[in-house]
Formats: C-alpha cells, sequence, structure tokens
C-alpha cells in the first residue's frame, strides 16, 4: 500500500525517546475491531500482535464490548482497591467454575496489581517469604518484567541493563535445548544443588516460562517441563509458571503447562485475562501457600472492577463450550503449514520456525532479516514484531479470534515479505 507519512511530531517532540513499537509501525492509529486496526488516514492493518498477547479475543470484542458498555451505563463500580464488589465476585465464581474446577487446580487468587511484573515480584516475593530463602533460578533468554525483582531473573542484556543497579538474588540456568542437546537435562542445575562447593545458594523456586516469548519462540517440551516440576519436588524449591503471555488459551489449553501433565506451585497470568484489554493481573498458588498478611503486598490498582466484567465475559463466552482450544490448534496448523512452505521457498536463509498454538516464531541466521520482514510486512499492511535476544525472530501473535481468512491473508503477506527481502 502508498500511505503519505503521517504527522508524528506531537509524539517525537513530547513523548520520551523510550518508545518503541511505534517506530517500527510510523501510523498513527484511530479504531481497531477484530483482528484490524485503522489508522486515521482510514487505512487497514491485519494486527499479528495483538497488544503483545493482551488481546486474545481481538479488539473491541462485541461480546465484551456490550458487557462493559452496561456495567459503566449502570455506573457500577470502577476503582475498588481489595473491596467486595459485585464485578469482583462475579469473576472470581466464572474463574472457579469455567477454569480452576474443571482442571482440578485448587489455586487461591491473588490480585497484586493491573500488570504481568506485578503479579511476577508478588510471585518472588511470596516463595522466598514461604521458604525463608532468597535466590530465585530462572532460565537463559527468559523475560519476566520489567520491575526490579523481575529483571533479576530476566535473561535479555539490554532489558537488564536498563536497571541501573546490580539485579541480585536470581541465577540462570540452561532453558530446554540451550545446549543443542549436548547435555542432559538438569545434570549441571541439580549438580549444582548437591555440591555444598558449589556456591549456589539454595533457591526458594525455580521460575519458567513454557515457550518463552520474548526470547525468541522458545518451545519447552513436556518432558522436559515435567522433569523440572520433578526436580523442584525433589529439592525442595517452589515451581513458578510465568504464564502471563502464553496463557489465557495462547498456546491451546486454557493454561500453558496443561499439556505437559503439571501443576506449578504459583502461576502468574496479566495480558489476556482482562479479555478486552484492560489492565489485570493474577497471582495463583496453592492454599498451603496462603501465607501473606493483610496489606502486605498491595496496589492502587489491583481491583479494576471493568477488567473483571470483560474477564468473566470472555470466560462464559470462549472457555466454557471447550471449542476454543480445538480452534486454536486448527489454526495452528494454518500457521504452520505456512511458515514451512515459506522455508522451504527459501533455503539459502537459513530460515526455521518453532511454535506451538497461535504463537509461532520464524527465526533467521541474519538476524537484520527479520527486522526488513517486519518492515516490509508493514508497508503491505500487516502487523508484526521481532523477538530474540538479536532480535533474529519474526513472531505471529495473530488473536484467537482470528478467522482462517484473515490468518490466510496475513500469511501470504508474510510470505511476499519474505520474498521481496531475500
Amino acid at each position: 500500500m502508498t500511505i503519505a507519512p503521517p504527522d508524528l511530531s506531537v509524539f517525537e517532540t513530547l513523548e520520551s525517546e523510550v518508545r518503541s513499537y511505534c517506530r517500527s509501525w510510523p501510523a498513527v492509529f484511530d479504531r481497531a475491531q477484530g483482528s484490524r486496526l485503522y489508522d486515521e488516514d482510514g487505512h487497514a492493518y491485519l494486527d499479528f500482535f495483538a497488544g503483545a498477547g493482551a488481546l486474545n479475543y481481538g479488539h473491541n470484542n462485541p461480546v465484551l464490548k456490550r458487557a462493559l458498555i452496561d456495567y459503566i451505563e449502570r455506573d457500577g463500580i470502577t476503582h475498588g482497591l481489595d473491596m467486595g464488589t459485585t464485578a469482583k465476585r462475579a469473576f472470581l465464581e466464572t474463574f472457579q467454575n469455567v477454569i480452576l474446577r474443571p482442571r482440578d487446580l485448587p489455586y487461591k487468587v491473588m490480585f497484586p496489581g493491573p500488570t504481568g511484573t506485578n503479579a511476577v515480584e508478588a510471585a518472588l516475593k511470596l516463595a522466598r517469604k514461604v521458604k525463608g530463602r532468597e535466590s530465585i533460578v530462572s532460565f537463559t533468554n527468559a523475560f519476566h518484567g520489567m520491575s526490579l525483582g523481575s529483571l533479576a531473573v530476566t535473561g535479555n542484556a539490554f532489558k537488564r541493563a536498563g536497571a541501573g543497579i546490580p539485579l541480585v538474588h536470581g541465577t540462570p540456568m540452561p532453558f530446554d535445548n540451550y545446549l543443542d542437546g549436548q547435555t542432559p537435562d538438569f545434570l549441571w542445575f541439580e549438580r549444582l544443588l548437591e555440591d555444598q562447593g558449589s556456591g549456589l545458594n539454595k533457591p526458594a523456586a525455580v521460575i519458567v516460562e513454557t515457550v518463552q516469548g520474548e526470547g525468541g519462540i522458545n518451545v519447552a517440551r513436556p518432558e522436559w517441563l515435567r522433569a523440572l516440576a520433578e526436580l523442584c519436588k525433589r529439592q525442595d524449591m517452589l515451581l513458578i509458571v510465568d504464564d502471563i503471555q502464553m496463557g489465557c488459551g495462547r498456546t491451546g489449553g486454557f493454561f500453558s503447562f496443561e499439556g505437559a501433565g503439571i501443576t506449578p506451585d504459583i502461576v502468574t497470568l496479566s495480558k489476556s485475562i482482562g479479555g478486552y484489554g484492560l489492565p489485570m493481573s493474577l497471582c495463583l498458588f496453592r492454599p498451603e501457600l496462603d501465607v501473606w498478611e493483610p496489606g502486605e503486598h498491595n496496589g492502587t490498582f489491583r481491583g479494576n472492577n471493568p477488567a473483571f466484567v470483560t474477564a468473566a465475559a470472555a470466560l462464559e463466552a470462549y472457555w466454557a463450550d471447550g471449542q476454543m482450544e480445538k480452534q486454536t490448534h486448527a489454526r495452528g496448523e494454518q500457521v504452520e503449514a505456512a511458515l514451512r512452505a515459506i522455508c522451504l521457498e527459501h533455503p539459502r536463509l537459513g530460515a526455521s520456525y518453532r511454535g506451538r498454538g497461535l504463537v509461532w516464531g520464524m527465526e533467521f541466521t541474519d538476524a537484520e532479516q527479520a527486522a526488513k520482514v517486519c518492515r516490509r510486512a508493514f508497508e503491505h499492511g500487516l502487523l508484526l514484531e521481532t523477538s530474540g535476544p538479536r532480535s533474529e525472530v519474526v513472531k505471529l501473535l495473530p488473536a484467537l479470534t482470528t478467522t482462517p481468512e484473515d490468518l490466510d491473508e496475513g500469511l501470504r503477506i508474510l510470505a511476499r515479505a519474505v520474498r521481496e527481502t531475500a
């Protein structure tokens, strides 16, 4: 598409240099519906970004929008801290009946604040409080948030450097296949735990993403996750699964760890748990871990009642009948087939692909190629971002509600962008 350059002067003059996504997509967006955004001149863009995973049900989903409008129009509570409200009660009851009880998950629910990093901070604090230890083990290429505790268990050197102070009490271990299968799983980790001379302080917990999103769409095998859970149990460490981006159905099941058959001690959720893109996060944990004192961890915006409304509506609309998981797996097969064809078409690029459900990545040997592909795709009306430690992966994160036709259109644009930049 040929588009006149938008007027970005107010953003460039007044907004901080820290802005990032707007640099990749130089447009001024005005409205959105489903899987499409529209700029102020009416040009349409197919969205394979979905608010970094916060819009699993698409933009302005009509079912969720109706519930939200009805709630606001009747003057429902907007700001409620942790007070009891009808909106919170409805969400908790729906979450228990639709999600937790059918999966035999006994978790207590904590509202730690509106963002994913709030949930991670709460999980780390709780693990340390329960075990009376400071150290947390994370994994290479992990990403868990931008506040200090979360950064301490994040692998990306650029993001860690932004902290400006030493990040302590976190120890990285190799993620699944980090060593290309040359070393047995957890050999190094367990040896350090058992050797009194290793220098590794006994960890309170291990935190892991089943699929590393920002780290490059690195998919952990179910057997690796099961072995990790068993190791944690043997060594008296809590297992925390960060499901902030990969939860809420992104990989198929509502929780990304379901396919591995494990039950983490603590789970963090955010992004799409609110359904509509409204800020909301949860920290879930086994009841016996609920050792908090009242007010020991809090936050002014932990009670976002409009998010409770849209969250409950999303669970009822998409998770009560079990069809969403089947649909996501089918859409995932559609994406995988397209990525396979693109890689076969361009063997000299050394491209490979990986993913689960509706999160996929295409990695290029030349890291700059991924950014070129994303830029070209934007010029053709498709929003994509890069991920990985060198931004070497083109990341596909379409809404779970994307139609097969829209999915096919976006995959054709991706194929064209690769062809034109090869």
